[in-house]
């Protein structure tokens, strides 16, 4: 007889692979949202010294190729796992059916804030540079 962990597990991986995607799309916004917002907003010397102490972010810039690569790879995957889960079967029982319907909603919405975060890195790397 299956568990309630049994019943949830393919449901909690979802989750698990919608946070690692929104921190694989968070890194697109460290990456060049906000230096380009940092010294919008007049915070040159703040992004200096933010530099100074946390050296990587002068690489995640230089290779936002494959930071974007990543994260949209990423996206990619997850969108795959969330499609296939779309319609796969919920438990009868009635408490287990509410939580496997709130996994699913937090998963595609954890997907959505990630999907918002690339493209706005996306914009700030590559369209806005690009602007006269």
């Amino acid at each position: 007889m299956a568990t309630d962990a049994d019943a949830q597990a393919p449901l909690r991986r979802n989750v698990g692979v919608a946070l690692l995607t929104l921190l694989a799309s968070s890194g697109t916004l460290v990456c060049c949202v906000l230096p380009a917002a940092m010294v919008a907003l007049g915070a040159g010397a703040a992004l200096a010294g933010l530099v100074t102490a946390v050296p990587q972010l002068v690489w995640l810039s230089e290779h936002k190729a494959v930071v974007f690569g990543l994260a949209f790879a990423m996206l990619a995957f997850s969108g795959g796992l969330l499609w296939r889960a779309r319609r796969l079967p919920c438990p009868a029982d009635m408490r287990l059916a509410r939580a496997c319907q709130h996994l699913r909603r937090v998963s595609v919405a954890l997907w959505g804030i990630a999907v918002g975060c690339t493209v706005l890195g996306a914009m700030f790397a590559f369209v806005m540079p690009a602007l006269p």
